[in-house]
């Protein structure tokens, strides 16, 4: 497999229900792998972005997280929904989605 362009890592982690902190996958982490592997495949872009499915990223009370290396651009609150804008800008149009971005101080 050649080195992927982009690596995405999704926020799997889970805890239990109530949890002070929660969690990315009570957030709806695994439909936004999901989406994210179906849009990736439907595009035909697997062989250019690798996407992983993670334990804990950090900022839990931001979730869902997805992170993007080599630029280490972290997103929070991410849905399904936003799948195609992070494509689009990010993957394809070296553009972060800003409004998605994680605040500083959480990471």
């Amino acid at each position: 497999m050649p080195k992927p362009e982009r690596h995405i890592f999704i926020c799997l982690n889970s805890r239990p229900p109530g949890h002070p902190k929660g969690c990315c996958t009570a957030g709806g982490a695994q439909e936004l792998l999901t989406e994210f592997a179906e849009q990736l495949e439907a595009r035909d872009l697997k062989s250019r972005f690798r996407l992983t499915r993670t334990g804990c990223l950090g900022p839990c009370e931001a979730g869902p997280i997805v992170l993007i290396y080599p630029e280490s651009v972290m997103y929070g609150r991410v849905s399904p929904g936003d799948v195609s804008e992070i494509i689009e800008e990010h993957l394809l149009g070296d553009r972060p989605v800003e409004r998605l971005r994680v605040p500083a101080e959480l990471w």
